[in-house]
């Protein structure tokens, strides 16, 4: 008796998968290792030279108030060709704006628009940690609804100073004492008998 095979051959669109089921795992291991690795170089990346955001609140506040948005939609400004003011907002899309116009207009918005209490404690601290090196100073920790904290030399208190209501420096000796104010830290640094430090 004689018998006879038939053999059908795959078209040439099928594909096979070249894949064992065996290596499976070890390639989502090595997905999983290059993910990892991929996350310690943005974060050693981030450590080395950490993106800061050129844009303060009160900075989108003012574009915020000439352009009429939201001041969270805007993610940053720029200025092309010495001409043109591009506005960038979070969702991705951007306004053009004259140069000299958009400038005009922060200097008017500028003073108009009242500092938050945030924003005057970052300027105040900004002062105080200026005026505290240029003084050889350090300061204990700040009374932030007040904004006052108390200055030593050397470990030793020299006295307090603060900033009032009335937008004046303040300062003394004691904690009860009478109070000295200026418009600068600096001169109220100086009426505690503090001198600036001298380079050696």
């Amino acid at each position: 008796m004689t018998y006879s095979t038939y053999i059908q051959q795959a078209p040439s669109s099928f594909k096979l998968n070249q894949t064992p089921i065996a290596d499976a795992p070890r390639r989502d291991e090595q997905a999983l290792a290059q993910a990892e690795l991929n996350n310690y170089i943005e974060t050693q990346a981030e450590a080395v030279a950490p993106t800061q955001d050129p844009l303060t609140a009160r900075d989108r506040r003012i574009i915020g108030e000439i352009i009429e948005v939201e001041p969270e939609s805007v993610r940053t400004i720029w200025i092309e060709g010495g001409i043109t003011v591009w506005v960038q907002f979070v969702n991705g899309g951007r306004l053009p704006f004259d140069r000299d116009w958009f400038t005009k207009r922060v200097q008017q918005v500028k003073a108009t628009l009242p500092e938050t209490p945030l924003e005057r404690n970052e300027r105040l601290s900004k002062e105080l940690e200026t005026a505290c090196i240029k003084f050889g100073l350090t300061y204990g920790q700040i009374d932030w609804l007040s904004f006052s904290t108390t200055l030593y030399l050397n470990r030793h208190r020299v006295g307090f100073v603060g900033y009032n209501r009335a937008n004046q420096w303040y300062s003394r000796r004691t904690q009860l004492g009478s109070s000295h104010t200026s418009d600068s830290i600096d001169a109220a640094i100086a009426s505690l008998g503090v001198r600036q430090a001298v380079a050696a």
